[in-house]
């Protein structure tokens, strides 16, 4: 009986936690995600967009493969994030420098990382001003139907086409064409998919 009060305490003050962060980041929801755990979510001036049926795992108990870690999306001043219907994220790190578009049904596994930008330019002379300026930028696009596997690192200007699926720990570089398995460090083509 205790067990279940402060389990049902716990959920409830997660609630109320995600409910005050959607309140003030305002981002556009078909409806509101699903969400186990406590979201970190930045906005600043750019936008971020939930379809309907996203599911959003944020905690050590709501995915223990995910590792410790929470769900963490960081959209930069005049990014967008568009997040389709019936996505699933688990315990990863989206970080929006221009633009990440996340097609529907699209399952993202524990622990995995998602950025649009280096964050540093690789110049010694750039990356140790106040204001790096050397810092390369470009669009993700994640199609219809991918399946990206835990611990999978997705990298600037990549493109993985509709129902592909990314392995496990995998380092994404490349746009990925449809149907196809890809793993690897850094990922490369392992086989087709014959979605019968």
């Amino acid at each position: 009986m205790v067990k279940r009060i402060i389990y049902h305490l716990c959920n409830l003050d997660s609630f109320i936690y995600n409910k005050i962060v959607f309140f003030i980041r305002k981002p556009q929801c078909k409806e509101m995600p699903h969400i186990s755990g406590k979201i970190y979510m930045v906005s600043g001036r750019g936008s971020i967009s939930f379809g309907k049926g996203v599911r959003i795992n944020s905690s050590l108990k709501s995915n223990p493969i995910g590792g410790s870690t929470r769900t963490i999306l960081f959209i930069e001043p005049g990014a967008k994030l568009l997040i389709g219907d019936n996505v699933g994220i688990s315990n990863s790190a989206i970080h929006v420098s221009k633009s990440i578009i996340i097609h529907d049904d699209v399952m993202i596994g524990g622990d995995c990382r998602i950025y649009d930008t280096d964050f540093h330019s690789v110049l010694y002379s750039e990356r140790m001003k106040k204001i790096d300026t050397g810092v390369k930028c470009a669009p993700i696009i994640i199609e219809k139907g991918v399946f990206i596997g835990t611990g999978s690192m997705i990298l600037k200007g990549v493109t993985i086409g509709e129902k592909s699926v990314i392995a496990a720990g995998s380092i994404v570089t490349n746009s990925i064409p449809p149907n196809e398995v890809w793993g690897g460090v850094p990922a490369k083509f392992i086989n087709r998919i014959s979605d019968i």
